[in-house]
């Protein structure tokens, strides 16, 4: 008899193990935490420095300051002109950018290996030292309102901004992170002088570094940098309130906007924090729910009754609370219809649950996705910062596909009954008032009306 010789199939992205490269943990003198993880082969360096001082924690006279402060940082240092800055991270191939969440601000340095100490070096430089010259603040000033004001005319933009004031109300996650153009329009070189002095330091702060560079190397170069890092006005890190509720639950608000022909439509309600255990459920339901492009509300909403090109589900967790929300938009003569199927749609998953096969779906497509969270020297360190600011645990991503499969329905089941509008959510619609008010009286809630320009 023929032999016959056993062919192993080749294991797919979607089922590797997946697991971090080993990380090393350090702290500079100043008290900075550094995390290296040495990974290759490619020749290249990405680096995370996270700072606990995102929105949440501009002062209630200047919202927007966190952002406007990150603007400026590579405007200039003590020792470097802004065109330096940039001249020495292009020389070299490097990029450098800033960013500012609700909960958090960060500088990323993505650069060739060789060149990690340098470019170490300018990220020091840029949060111990900048100089916000008074030049600098008043162009930045001058470009942030013609931003806002621009942004009057995007009618997504406005409705996100309504929607978010709407849910959140005057807690620290109620503003923008951008602020409003009353609050910028006070914005002085003396603010951002004090918001360094006093959210800008090495306390609760994290370093992380993922490529081709050895931890030792890593942790003598992170104390060069920020060993004398002393910021001896800094504030205590402070966390956002916890908030379970929403500001406009069981309300409608309409910003008008005459001159529109189409509506922007915002739902939302509660949802839950970062880290929270059902997250995995909840995204699992979601894609079936909203989404996925082939999902329920696409569906109802794009497929079967042409109301909208664009519709989709989420939830957005933070720190200290989260949102599930609905967005689209359609005509206006189709406002209080898009509202009622999404709804409909809603209440279907909420009393019912999804099928056993779009779970399985759902659980399959995220399975396959998550791999690629994990590609690049710049995701990994994306993922480091998660774990270790969020308090996701070291395991989250060797686990997260084995608890992702292990949702059950019943599961999915229990978070669709709290988080898919249990009780009447919030809904925000941008469009013309004087036609759109008359549609959703029947929805028999509060309806409130407010002018474009009030979330410039």
């Amino acid at each position: 008899m023929a032999s016959r010789s056993r062919v192993t199939p080749k294991k797919t992205a979607a089922s590797r193990p997946l697991k971090l490269p080993t990380v090393s943990e350090t702290t500079t003198s100043s008290g900075l935490q550094v995390l290296t993880a040495e990974r290759g082969p490619l020749p290249l360096v990405s680096v995370r420095l996270v700072l606990r001082a995102g929105s949440t924690v501009d002062p209630k006279d200047k919202h927007g300051l966190a952002d406007f402060t990150v603007r400026l940082l590579r405007r200039g240092t003590t020792s470097m002109r802004s065109d330096e800055i940039d001249e020495a991270v292009e020389f070299v191939g490097a990029s450098l950018a800033t960013g500012v969440s609700e909960d958090l601000m960060s500088v990323f340095v993505t650069t060739p290996a060789e060149h990690f100490p340098a470019m170490l070096s300018v990220l020091g430089q840029l949060v111990r030292e900048p100089l916000f010259p008074e030049k600098e603040v008043e162009l930045a000033r001058d470009r942030v309102l013609a931003q806002f004001s621009n942004d009057l005319d995007d009618p997504g933009t406005v409705a996100d901004r309504a929607f978010n004031r709407a849910l959140w109300g005057d807690h620290p996650y109620g503003h923008d992170v951008g602020g409003s153009a009353s609050h910028v329009r006070t914005f002085t070189r003396e603010d951002v002088v004090r918001f360094h002095r006093e959210r800008l330091g090495p306390k609760g702060a994290l370093l992380v570094v993922v490529g081709a560079v050895k931890p030792e190397v890593v942790a003598a170069e992170a104390e060069k940098a920020f060993g004398g890092w002393t910021q001896p006005d800094q504030l205590e890190p402070t966390a956002a309130p916890l908030v379970e509720g929403i500001a406009r639950a069981g309300q409608i608000l309409i910003v008008d906007k005459p001159d529109q022909t189409q509506s922007q439509v915002r739902i939302g309600g509660p949802g839950y924090r970062l880290g929270h255990p059902d997250y995995f459920p909840s995204t699992a339901m979601n894609i079936a729910l909203g989404g996925g492009f082939t999902s329920r509300l696409v569906n109802e909403i794009r497929v079967e009754r042409g109301l909208s090109y664009g519709v989709g589900s989420y939830f957005d967790a933070m720190n200290a609370g989260g949102t599930f929300a609905i967005s689209t938009f359609t005509k206006t003569a189709s406002t209080r219809e898009i509202i009622d199927v999404a709804l409909g749609e809603v209440a279907k998953v909420r009393t019912g649950g999804i099928t056993p096969k779009e779970l399985k779906s759902a659980q399959t497509y995220l399975a396959g996705l998550y791999p690629m969270r994990t590609e690049t020297n710049d995701s990994v360190a994306s993922i480091l910062a998660d774990i270790r600011v969020h308090g996701l645990g070291d395991d989250w991503v060797e686990k997260f596909r084995d608890r992702l499969r292990a949702v059950t329905p019943k599961q999915v089941k229990e978070v669709a009954a709290r988080y898919l509008f249990p009780k009447a959510p919030a809904i925000v619609v941008l469009g013309k008032a004087s036609e759109v008010e008359k549609l959703l009286k029947g929805l028999k809630l509060p309806i409130s009306v407010a002018s474009v320009s009030e979330y410039e």
